[in-house]
């Protein structure tokens, strides 16, 4: 799997980019977002608004992929130039793949 695709985004929001990513057999999924919660950045998966006006996720990741997504996204982020608050990564030495 690698992020095929990264867009940081400079607002207000704690949404601070957004990635689409690539499996081995070259399903691309977009949507992702990285997102500054009070933990530091994670990786929210993409999701839509059902009629009750709660958002639910459309993409399920399993934890253990979820969080190396989460760092390479980190990764890449910072790479970018991104800030972090209160976020430490360790240095990945390929970012764009698993």
């Amino acid at each position: 799997m690698k992020i095929s695709r990264m867009n940081p985004f400079e607002s207000n929001s704690k949404t601070v980019a957004f990635l689409d990513v690539e499996t081995e057999e070259g399903i691309n999924i977009k949507g992702f977002t990285l997102v500054e919660g009070t933990n530091g950045l994670f990786v929210s998966a993409p999701s839509a608004k059902g009629k009750d006006g709660k958002y639910y996720d459309r993409v399920f990741v399993p934890k253990e992929l979820k969080e190396q997504l989460t760092e390479m996204a980190i990764s890449m982020y910072n790479e970018m130039g991104g800030k972090t608050t209160g976020t430490t990564t360790n240095n990945i030495e390929d970012t764009t793949s698993l």
